[in-house]
């Protein structure tokens, strides 16, 4: 598995530690940017990531930071078959994979601090979809895609 990163000009310092932590780890990603702390729209971001993600589920998942992790939490949920979860605690992060099948991880480097990401980031990935009586309700969320986006797989 494979992670898609990308994060805003507010994420920029936290997605460059998680980066290099990746590194050390042994994690394989693809750096979708920003490049600076220049100001940029963190929509533009987490786009690219979830289009990336939902291009190949199977392959890839997605972490997006922005300073509060909401903002692209809703953008990327805005793309048909991405499931982000804004995650503040590795609680959150093991939940959202085992049981909502959650596939982009949305951090908040404003309100968590560069360790907690790891950890968050370690329990995500981590982590898999239990299926079960989860899978019906995962289920529900894809028709509800289905109605809204002709687009959605």
């Amino acid at each position: 598995m494979k992670v898609l990163i990308g994060a805003d000009h507010g994420g920029y310092a936290l997605k460059q530690e998680l980066i290099s932590w990746m590194k050390s780890e042994g994690i394989s990603f693809l750096d979708y940017g920003t490049h600076s702390s220049d100001a940029v729209d963190y929509p533009d971001f987490a786009l690219l990531v979830a289009q990336g993600v939902v291009s190949a589920p199977d392959e890839y998942v997605g972490i997006v930071i922005d300073g509060a992790g909401c903002g692209s939490a809703i953008t990327a949920n805005k793309v048909p078959g991405a499931r982000a979860a804004a995650c503040y605690c590795t609680f959150t992060a093991k939940n959202s994979r085992q049981h909502n099948a959650a596939n982009i991880l949305s951090l908040g480097s404003k309100a968590i601090g560069a360790e907690n990401a790891k950890e968050i980031v370690a329990a995500f990935l981590g982590s898999e979809f239990e299926g079960g009586r989860h899978s019906r309700r995962i289920e529900k969320i894809m028709a509800i895609e289905h109605r809204f986006f002709k687009e959605a797989p």
